[in-house]
């Protein structure tokens, strides 16, 4: 699975981009999506990487963002004891059938994006691209 938080605005981003933002449920700045891991998706962050940081996210950290971030409805949360089947569906692909909404919505991340901020790539020490692995630590950081 890959877990996907949009970083950046759009003011001043190209029409197709922002519908990509729209097609992938990313309306604002620091929301998350958990996506499959397929071409479909990986065409879709190549579009608006400008814009976006991604990652293979842990089944540990997929667990404490559901339990502290996911919501069943606009004010309910999910309760402590259907956590664990909410994280097993979502990993098996069935985020339709879990009933959780497929938005997160997180806070800004502490100590930020990196020292060069959300303009420069993670490999040069910035908040966009691909982090691998890395984006369980800042998904724990915006949690």
């Amino acid at each position: 699975m890959i877990a996907i938080i949009r970083v950046r605005g759009t003011v001043n981003v190209n029409y197709n981009v922002k519908k990509t933002l729209q097609l992938l449920r990313l309306t604002k700045p620091n929301h998350c999506v958990i996506v499959s891991d397929n071409d479909v998706f990986k065409g879709m962050i190549k579009h608006a990487k400008d814009v976006l940081t991604w990652g293979n996210i842990s089944e540990k950290t997929l667990k404490s963002l559901v339990e502290k971030r996911g919501k069943l409805s606009k004010t309910k949360k999910v309760d402590a004891k259907n956590v664990d089947q909410i994280t097993k569906m979502i990993l098996e692909g069935k985020i339709n059938d879990a009933e959780i909404k497929p938005v997160f919505m997180l806070t800004p991340p502490r100590k930020g994006f990196g020292p060069n901020g959300v303009k420069k790539t993670y490999n040069l020490r910035g908040g966009l691209g691909n982090r691998n692995e890395d984006i369980n630590d800042l998904i724990e950081r915006m949690i």
